[in-house]
């Protein structure tokens, strides 16, 4: 609604009102979460292959790093996205979130301190990740339990979004066995399933389709070759993303 002619600045305009739009949008989320049945995974999206090619974008949208930037209060959050994502400078980041520069400097630092501590260690290509993830494939579909367990990190946590509208684990599942045995006794309930390869959030991962539906996507974190991190979402309002690649670009 506003006449671009009378801007000054476009770059800095559409940073500040995309800036507040996400505050605001955060902000609903987190009232939402209250109130939300089992554990909440970030929305999926299926994404084009070129975005791995910048390594830091991927990062900052992979499933495991958007639940540590959860973990921010909103400010901070977008604070460390427009300096740390898309290098912004103090003074422009302190017009959009409405605070001084030096404010925006020690949110900056704070966010930063707090994410360093929490962030996944170790940097995984999408190579090892995805031979991870073709090996768990493998041994779901054909239900060889003792290969899955060896695939499993010893303490992987298994996390599932059903969004209290389809079955998922409502706690987190620890531990190799449990997340296997789970898994396997899973596959032989269901009717006809399929899991195919996808490119989700900038990095490998599996799409599961029940009788031809789209049901589950599952995301994984990888270290040491093994899957520390299963990361399901079925919650069908967060899946609306799947039918089209989405590009994402600095």
């Amino acid at each position: 609604g506003v006449d671009l002619a009378t801007v000054r600045e476009h770059r800095a305009y559409l940073v500040r009102i995309t800036t507040r739009q996400a505050l605001g949008r955060l902000r609903t989320l987190g009232r939402r979460k209250e109130s939300y049945v089992g554990s909440w995974l970030p929305e999926p999206l299926l994404t084009t292959p070129d975005v791995a090619e910048d390594v830091e974008l991927a990062d900052s949208v992979s499933t495991a790093m958007l639940l540590v930037l959860e973990t921010l209060t909103p400010t901070e959050r977008a604070v460390f996205v427009l300096r740390e994502v898309f290098d912004l400078g103090y003074d422009e980041i302190a017009a959009s979130v409405d605070k001084s520069p030096d404010a925006v400097r020690q949110i900056a630092h704070r966010a930063r301190a707090h994410v360093a501590a929490r962030r996944p260690r170790g940097t995984v290509s999408p190579a090892e990740t995805r031979d991870a993830l073709d090996a768990f494939r493998r041994a779901v579909e054909t239900g060889d339990l003792q290969t899955l367990v060896d695939i499993l990190a010893p303490d992987v946590v298994l996390l599932g979004d059903g969004g209290g509208v389809k079955q998922a684990v409502l706690r987190p599942i620890v531990g190799a066995d449990k997340v296997s045995r789970l898994l396997v006794g899973g596959m032989r309930k269901t009717g006809a399933i399929s899991l195919r390869p996808a490119q989700i959030n900038a990095g490998p991962a599996l799409i599961i389709h029940l009788d031809g539906e789209l049901d589950t996507v599952v995301t994984a974190h990888v270290e040491n070759g093994r899957i520390t991190g299963l990361y399901a979402v079925r919650n069908p309002e967060k899946l609306s993303h799947m039918a089209r690649e989405t590009a994402l670009r600095r």
